[in-house]
């Protein structure tokens, strides 16, 4: 598709739901954290894999957090899922040993003077096989309807085009040992590509 209407913009988060699973899945991941798990909608998703073995769901929130415990946090699970109240951008022993850890739509929320925790956080202290980060792309909030000056969410910190998200994530790789693949979900316009775009950071061997 070359340009957004109405109906394929509620369509995106499930789009942005599938890909990442699908990414997760491809990559032969079983243990997976989602950092910022906000409703709930990713980890829903995942539970629906037999793959993921064990699921780590992080969430700030207290309040969003209990909401998900009530929802989501009970036996019927099987024991595949844990709720864990934190930040993403201080270190957690429950993000240990997960072979990836993901912040879809999360990245945004961030100050941006405190994304250098983050990174130590992600790729320093966790360390896992592989990250995976989804954010806005600036260059297509027009094509969304997004007044100029404005983020897609009252709460966004920042909302990067895609030059700046890819050398931050380049630098982000080089820095600590990952290679880093670019790319983005949904239709995609020719100039101004996708409206969500995509970091996978796979760790290099030794």
């Amino acid at each position: 598709m070359i340009a957004p209407d109405a109906s394929q913009v509620s369509e995106l988060h499930q789009e942005r739901l599938d890909a990442v699973a699908g990414l997760l899945l491809a990559h032969g991941v079983r243990t997976v954290g989602d950092l910022g798990c906000g409703s709930g909608a990713l980890l829903e998703r995942l539970m629906a894999e037999a793959q993921f073995e064990a699921i780590v769901g992080v969430e700030q929130s207290l309040p969003a957090l209990e909401r998900l415990r009530s929802r989501l946090g009970s036996s019927d699970n099987g024991g595949r899922l844990r709720l864990v109240h934190g930040s993403f951008a201080e270190p957690h022993p429950h993000w240990n040993r997960l072979d990836a850890l993901v912040m879809m739509e999360t990245i945004e929320h961030v100050d941006p003077d405190r994304l250098s925790q983050v990174e130590r956080a992600l790729f320093v202290h966790a360390r896992p096989g592989l990250v995976l980060i989804t954010t806005p792309n600036a260059e297509a909030n027009d094509l969304l309807g997004v007044p100029r000056g404005r983020f897609r969410h009252p709460d966004h910190r920042f909302e990067w085009p895609r030059a700046r998200f890819g050398a931050w994530a380049t630098g982000v790789g080089a820095r600590h040992g990952y290679a880093v693949t670019l790319g983005e979900i949904g239709w995609s316009h020719p100039r101004f590509g996708a409206a969500t775009q995509t970091a996978c950071f796979t760790r290099i061997k030794a």
